[in-house]
């Protein structure tokens, strides 16, 4: 353990590696030991760029000697030329921005509940589903999936009803007769479920039963979105466009960020005094999240991370994919999932060991969403590390 890898004065809330990391350059971060590592997790698929990268940068130093924070009672150009890319990106209507991820859930289930009440709905319900991960407030949490996480913080917020994923039928059952649904909320492709994809002819049939419905259907792109799967936005790969959708982590490269993006039916629920935020949509945020896209488009990173993110799955599956103890390699672009028939928690130290920074998720699926800048070069070093760990791990007694 190097001597900075130590937090005594901060709470017990992670079950942290024993490193602490310096500095960073492109793909590869550097521990206050000097020892490198191949990133492969982007802080959790925030580091769009990578670390350090030579566009973005300059200009946020830029930003910082300008203004960093003003507050939402003045208008800040930046937002408004955020908010108008995302609308162009999306074709939606506009945007709300908030600081991270959690944040813009809460934001999405308010907008449905005002949404049932506007309609004369007393007690909105909106539909969520199992495995799902939406964040650690009091409402995220109650929409979560993940029984474990809510230990201890009951009893948890109503007005939730939970089916499993790609069954529309389930969906169907679930609301049927119930004049209280309001929307219909999940993740294109759950991340802390565990790399678990939502079909597409799925999707275009939750999105034919929202319209049919009048139902909002929310699609939290938080972890798949912003370029991730090879286009802006996963839900684009089966050619629908929600009503509400909630971004962050990739939007900012690193620095917090969250947004709200709402189509023509949840555009205009909310008015001055409904929702708020002190740092939400500040300038440094703002030019972070314009330079992220702007660099984006630039440099082809939505064609880079459906190209590399091919190659490194076909890399993994010739690697991994017959061995007896791998259950199946899923996802899609730069969002890939590795699922074991055992829980390997284990291997997040052992790949920190061997240069490497990964995540485990849902207990036996190995997570990689590395940044978006990687090289098939890359792609192929994560290949050569992990695998053979892998194949240690796998050939251990259980």
């Amino acid at each position: 353990m190097t001597t900075s890898a130590a937090s005594p004065h901060t709470m017990n809330t992670y079950g942290r590696l024993p490193v602490a990391l310096s500095h960073g350059r492109g793909l590869r971060v550097w521990d206050t030991d000097g020892k490198c590592y191949l990133d492969a997790l982007a802080g959790i698929a925030v580091n769009t760029l990578g670390h350090a990268h030579p566009k973005l940068t300059p200009a946020l130093q830029d930003q910082i000697g300008k203004i960093i924070h003003s507050c939402n009672y003045y208008h800040i150009p930046n937002q408004e030329a955020l908010a108008a890319k995302l609308v162009e990106l999306s074709g939606m209507t506009n945007v709300f921005f908030c600081n991270s991820g959690l944040e813009a859930n809460e934001a999405a289930l308010k907008l449905a509940r005002k949404f049932g009440h506007n309609k004369g709905i007393e007690k909105p319900e909106i539909v969520v589903y199992e495995k799902a991960f939406h964040g650690r407030s009091l409402a995220t949490l109650a929409a979560t999936g993940n029984e474990k996480i809510k230990e201890g913080f009951g009893p948890m917020m109503e007005g939730f009803i939970r089916v499993p994923v790609n069954d529309i039928e389930a969906l169907k059952k679930a609301t049927q007769g119930n004049p209280n649904v309001a929307a219909v909320f999940f993740e294109t492709i759950q991340g802390e479920g565990g790399i678990q994809p939502m079909f597409a002819q799925y999707l275009k049939e939750v999105r034919q039963l929202c319209d049919e419905h009048d139902w909002l259907l929310m699609i939290d792109e938080v972890q798949c979105g912003m370029g991730r799967t090879g286009k802006w936005f996963a839900h684009q790969w089966a050619g629908i466009v929600p009503d509400v959708m909630p971004l962050a982590k990739g939007l900012g490269s690193g620095v917090p960020i969250g947004a709200v993006v709402a189509g023509p039916k949840a555009a205009h629920i909310f008015q001055p005094g409904n929702h708020g935020t002190t740092f939400g949509g500040n300038p440094l945020a703002m030019r972070a999240g314009v330079e992220t896209i702007r660099i984006m488009e630039e440099d082809g990173l939505l064609e880079n991370a459906a190209k590399v993110g091919a190659h490194l799955r076909a890399a993994l599956q010739r690697e991994l994919g017959d061995l007896p103890g791998v259950k199946e390699i899923r996802g899609q672009g730069l969002m890939l999932g590795i699922e074991l028939t055992r829980p390997c928690g284990a291997l997040m130290q052992r790949a920190l060991d061997a240069g490497l920074l990964l995540s485990v998720t849902a207990d036996s699926v190995i997570r990689l969403v590395p940044p978006l800048i990687i090289t098939p070069e890359e792609a192929d070093e994560v290949v050569a590390i992990l695998a053979p760990l892998v194949k240690t791990f796998l050939a251990e007694p259980v």
